[in-house]
């Protein structure tokens, strides 16, 4: 969805009685909140595979030595959904959404990626106990960086 759409919607959204506005489009989906005057809009990002590369003729040679992995502790890992900057809390001074211990359920928020001045709720994706915190408060993220490990 190209950023024009996208302002035009938020305008739409500011302007109006609507209070939620959702888009699906094959690039991806678009939720815009108003609430107590103010306009935030979520956006997930559409999944995309990595572009095939041709396989080269020759085979690499058997004794090639294996990349280990980085070290991810044991259980589900929540990903950033996009890059942008990663914090914890709603606001510099509140309590962080969660910490390592706490009891999560899906679809709850667990921390906030803002991305082009839009702050953009992350949420569980799998009920559990959050046993490792991944993501530096205030510190940019990748598309796919590790935040979260859930149990």
């Amino acid at each position: 969805m190209d950023l024009r759409k996208l302002k035009t919607l938020i305008d739409l959204v500011s302007e109006s009685n609507v209070s939620e506005l959702e888009i699906t489009e094959a690039e991806g989906k678009v939720r815009i909140v108003k609430s107590e005057g103010v306009v935030h809009q979520y956006v997930a990002a559409p999944v995309q595979a990595a572009p095939m590369m041709a396989a080269p003729v020759a085979a690499a040679p058997a004794a090639a030595t294996p990349v280990a992995a980085p070290a991810v502790a044991e259980g589900h890992v929540v990903k950033s959904p996009m890059v942008g900057t990663f914090y914890r809390a709603s606001s510099p001074g509140a309590k962080p959404f969660v910490d390592v211990g706490s009891q999560v359920k899906e679809g709850e928020t667990i921390c906030i990626v803002e991305a082009m001045k839009i702050l953009n709720e992350i949420e569980a994706d799998k009920t559990g106990t959050i046993v490792r915190v991944l993501g530096e408060n205030g510190q940019a993220v990748e598309y796919g960086q590790p935040l979260f490990v859930i149990e």
